[in-house]
Formats: C-alpha cells, structure tokens, sequence
C-alpha cells in the first residue's frame, strides 16, 4: 500500500545503502549482565552478515545445535549492526573466542548471564544512516528534521515485513484460504497480515491527524513498554504525558478477543479493516489463535542529530524503540533509492 505522509510534501531525493557502513545499527542492552551463569553473552560487530548467519557460526564454534543460540532481535545483512547473542556452555568453558574474529565478525564484549537472551530484550537501537546524491533544499530538508525532532513519526511496519514485493500479504490470504506452508513461513505470513491491517489504520490516522493527538475512546500505550491504559476522557494531564513523549496513540494487532478501544477510535478502526481483503485478513487471525494487542502509532526518534558531510552527502543519528523501523524516518523526507546492495 501507499503509505501517507505525516509532514506534507517531500523535501528530498537520495540514495541509501551505497556502502555496508551507510546503514549502521547498534543494540541499546536491555539490561547488564549477571556475572554468573551458563549462558555466555557476547557483543558482536557485523559486517555483511545477517543474524542468523551469526547463530550458525556461533553453533558451530560452541559445537552446540542453533537452539542454544540467542539474541533480543533480528539485524539486517546489508549493515554493520553491533548486538548481544547468548551461547549455552553448560560446563562454562568457552572456545577461544579469536576463533570468531574475522573481516565481518568482531567480538566487542563478553560475560557469563544465568538465562539465555530472549527475543526482544533490548531498550532499543541507535542508527547512523547516510544519505547520498541528496537533491533538495537544505534549508527545507533542515525544517523538516527539526519537525520531526519536535513531534516524532508515524510507527509504520517497514517494507521488510511484508516480502519482496509486499507478496507476503497475498501469501498469508491464500494460506488462510486453506494452503498449506512450512511452519517457519506461518508465523511469517501470520506477522505480515497483522501488520498490513496495522498500516491501514495509521493510515487513516496519518490521512486525518490523530495519529499523535488521539481519538475520543482512545487507548494509550506507555512509551517503552507494551502496556495500555483507557480509555478515560482526556485530560490537562495526558495532555503533558503525550507532549512529553510518555504515551502515545495505539493502533490494532488483530488477534481474537474485544476490541479495546471505544467511541471514535473504535468506530474508525472497524470501518478501516472492514475495507477490501480486511474481514479475510482479520478472519484468518483470529482462527490462528492470535489475540488482540496494541502497537502505538507514534513513535519518537530520540536525539535526533545529522551532519552535511558536503553539500550532497547528509548522515543521520536517532534511536528508535524496539520493533520500530529506521525507514520510517527516510519516508517522511522524500523517495530514497537504496543503491546495489553491497556482498
């Protein structure tokens, strides 16, 4: 689908990812390590490497099954990403750890921890990203960072969820229509159809504004955290905790059960998913068992600061929540082409 934009018209035209190191990702740990335990956490730098390539090797270094190989969240291959994994060594004796090394694997940290890394157990992640051939007006592109800065951005699912092509979609239609996949591309296309109908609603709340000041029967999700609250009537006080970035707006993770929200917000959002495919997506969720959650549609990109390298060449810095796609940012400046991917 085409998604709206939130700031108005774009403001640029850049290309993206012309080198590994114009894509940059570092893991914010969600928490330190216990000292003690079976379970070696190690900080990794990445070069050309996806996440699972790097469980793969670990496995193999430890001589343990992929299983006992964890890690908070996945990481691109076409980056130079830096994050935790976990290695099961019962009897606490690890490998030379400069077996690991090589020109895409470094090791930056190492501790023992009592319990494998699950998914998800990050604060967040920190971006660098660099933007070439940029043709706009600085002046402009400026104006519309500092806006973004002040009022943060919609929290769209990026492109990668939904396949190449956004074929994914199509899949998860056809596999609830009775087709038959492996158990590894169900919980795929199970997560591609949620997040579509996800979209469609930050869409319409993009379309009319709402998407950072709420709706009559709103529900609201603390910043950080997957927990909700409402709806109550709106007052001074969510006010200040929504100017300050405390809580934010939700939108639907279709799955079985009550929709929460109430009034206006409930209203738009059954109307959106009621629209073409939408009954067959949320039909299809709600027979896999899913159940409903909440996703907020704002999300803020915390410190937000960019350098001019030259008169063409534009790097970026913010941090973004888990589970929120860097690209979200690059969509509300203008069309970035992401250049031959590199290795």
């Amino acid at each position: 689908m085409s998604l709206p934009l939130a700031f108005g018209p774009p403001v640029l035209e850049a290309v993206f990812r012309t080198e590994l190191a114009d894509f940059q990702v570092d893991e914010v740990d969600g928490f330190d390590a216990h000292g003690e335990g079976e379970h070696l956490l190690l900080t990794l730098r990445k070069r050309g490497l996806n996440t699972s390539d790097v469980a793969r090797r670990l496995a193999q270094w430890a001589g343990i099954g992929e299983v006992g190989i964890g890690y908070a969240g996945m990481k691109d291959r076409h980056a130079v990403t830096t994050q935790r994994f976990s290695v099961h060594l019962p009897k606490r004796v690890a490998p030379d750890l400069a077996l690991l090394a090589s020109d895409q694997l470094e090791v930056v940290a190492s501790a023992w921890h009592n319990r494998k890394l699950p998914r998800g157990a990050l604060a967040g992640n920190r971006f660098t990203l660099v933007l070439r051939q940029v043709q706009g007006e600085q002046a402009a592109i400026d104006a519309r960072l500092r806006a973004i800065a002040t009022r943060g951005l919609p929290n769209w699912f990026g492109e990668q969820r939904f396949g190449r092509g956004g074929n994914n979609v199509n899949q998860a239609l056809a596999m609830f229509e009775g087709r038959r996949v492996k158990r590894e591309q169900r919980s795929m296309l199970l997560s591609a159809a949620r997040s579509e109908l996800f979209n469609r609603v930050l869409s319409a709340r993009v379309s009319d504004g709402s998407w950072e000041r709420g709706l009559e029967g709103e529900v609201w999700m603390l910043a950080g955290s997957r927990s909700v609250f409402g709806p109550e009537p709106f007052d001074d006080t969510l006010a200040q905790r929504l100017n300050a970035f405390d809580i934010h707006p939700s939108g639907p993770q279709w799955g079985e059960g009550e929709l929460r929200p109430q009034g206006e917000c409930a209203a738009l959002e059954l109307r959106v998913l009621s629209e073409a495919d939408g009954p067959a997506l949320r039909a299809g969720l709600e027979a896999a068992r899913l159940k409903q959650e909440r996703r907020a549609l704002r999300q803020q990109a915390a410190d937000l600061q960019w350098t001019w390298q030259d008169a063409q060449t534009l790097e970026l810095r913010f941090g973004l929540m888990p589970g929120s796609y860097a690209t979200a940012l690059l969509h509300e400046l203008g069309p970035v082409r992401e250049a031959n991917r590199i290795g």
